[in-house]
């Protein structure tokens, strides 16, 4: 069956202009990502390289993208050959013919003809933009086009003098997300805010955590979503593993559930963590981490603005979570203390967000000439403070096994931000009343 064009082609085409005006001269080389063998004769299910993606919006394995750049800029496509039979077990292809027709190429070629062509494509150019480093297959061949073309000489052909990776500015272009992303972005926001919803409200104790993580999937699936990651489901004691990946463990009414969820919707992410106590009210000592957790992410969504660096949401999380720290007996000393000795890390141990986009963790520099980045509208940045209360002889044991983390997805806006997650409750009474079962 012919998959769906809904979405347009027209960013992909725009975005392949602009990385034209931005290289000016040369030749663009760009793998999508191949395919991988889980087992025997099976694979994991085929996920597009982001760059490729990015430039294209073609989701075939067996790709490749060439821009002939300079004063006439051009864009071939290079496909998988349409093939009846093929197709009979694995599915419908576009073929070059019609590739070339739906996401707007100049030219397009069976990849079986790559290695022949890519000699004559390179003839002349003083450049080759390409991931570099990235496979070491991939290099080999570019090595072998750039000999192919050195093989020409005596014609009078000349092959490029230098190849770069392609991937750094590909990377500060994907920071800024367009109208089509940011709407994207924002849908995969509800779909994911909606599981964590659902999730809240059936979550109860005798459980496993993996029934859980069903439920999540069940509301990403019916909205034409997949997971963006592999989901966190931690109750209890596990909710102190950042990376908690079992999804086994029996859930006991009263502990806390951490769940850490988004879903990928047409190859954007969403990312979202939610802490809840399971068919219950928070207990007195689970609502002192959790509030101080909260105050700590509204402030530093609230530093989430146009100008400020990339870190400073991070230092506002960590100042109010040293006050908090103390104040629960966990930490000793003043709050600039704390914070210079890193006494804090024992309980947060991560930065508080990453940038968000086509990857999970997408595509982009935090630190440019040794400064942090200045966020900028488009930008679009997860912030996601924790607590994690392991047992230890000087923790209050009130607080052992306590794990909490509240993450939100937000745009940098002309004028500060948008969170994009916000359907999604985090306070203590809107939270309360799904778990109990009042909401």
């Amino acid at each position: 069956m012919k998959p769906d064009l809904s979405i347009a082609m027209k960013p992909h085409a725009a975005r392949r202009a602009a990385l034209a005006r931005a290289l000016k001269a040369g030749i663009v080389i760009l793998p999508t990502a191949p395919e991988v063998t889980r087992n025997a004769d099976s694979h994991y299910d085929y996920r597009w390289d982001s760059h490729f993606y990015y430039l294209t919006g073609f989701r075939e394995p067996e790709a490749v993208v060439v821009m002939k750049l300079g004063r006439k800029p051009k864009s071939i496509l290079f496909c998988r050959e349409k093939n009846l039979e093929r197709e009979i077990w694995e599915g419908w292809r576009f073929g070059p013919a019609m590739a070339k027709e739906s996401f707007r190429f100049d030219e397009a070629y069976p990849i079986s003809e790559l290695d022949q062509r890519l000699p004559t494509l390179m003839a002349d150019e003083p450049t080759v933009h390409t991931p570099v480093g990235a496979d070491g297959g991939w290099d080999a061949r570019v090595t072998g086009w750039l000999n192919g073309v050195r093989a020409q000489s005596r014609s009078g052909v000349t092959a490029p003098e230098e190849i770069r990776d392609v991937r750094a500015t590909l990377s500060a272009m994907r920071l800024i997300k367009d109208g089509h992303e940011t709407a994207l972005m924002r849908r995969a926001g509800e779909i994911a805010s909606a599981a964590h919803v659902r999730a809240m409200r059936f979550a109860k104790g005798g459980q496993r955590e993996y029934e859980v993580e069903a439920e999540l999937m069940h509301e990403f699936l019916r909205h034409g979503a997949g997971a963006a990651y592999g989901s966190i489901v931690a109750s209890g004691a596990n909710a102190c593993v950042l990376h908690y990946r079992e999804n086994q463990a029996e859930m006991r009414t009263g502990d806390l559930l951490l769940i850490d969820a988004g879903c990928e919707l047409y190859s954007y992410a969403s990312d979202i963590t939610r802490t809840f106590p399971i068919g219950a009210k928070f207990s007195g000592a689970q609502k002192d981490v959790y509030e101080l957790v909260l105050a700590s992410q509204l402030a530093a969504i609230k530093a989430v603005k146009p100008g400020a660096g990339f870190g400073d949401f991070h230092d506002v999380a960590v100042k109010v979570l040293a006050r908090g720290f103390i104040d629960l007996k966990l930490c000793k000393g003043t709050v600039d203390g704390v914070i210079e000795s890193g006494a804090f890390r024992q309980f947060y141990m991560h930065r508080t967000g990453h940038w968000l986009g086509l990857d999970v963790h997408d595509a982009g520099d935090y630190k440019s000439g040794g400064k942090w980045v200045k966020l900028a509208p488009g930008m679009v940045v997860t912030v996601e403070p924790g607590c994690y209360i392991r047992p230890g002889p000087k923790v209050p044991k009130a607080l052992w096994n306590i794990g909490v983390r509240i993450e939100d997805d937000v745009l940098v806006t002309p004028k500060g931000h948008d969170v994009l997650s916000k359907d999604c409750p985090k306070s203590v009474t809107d939270i309360e009343a799904l778990t109990t079962g009042r909401g």
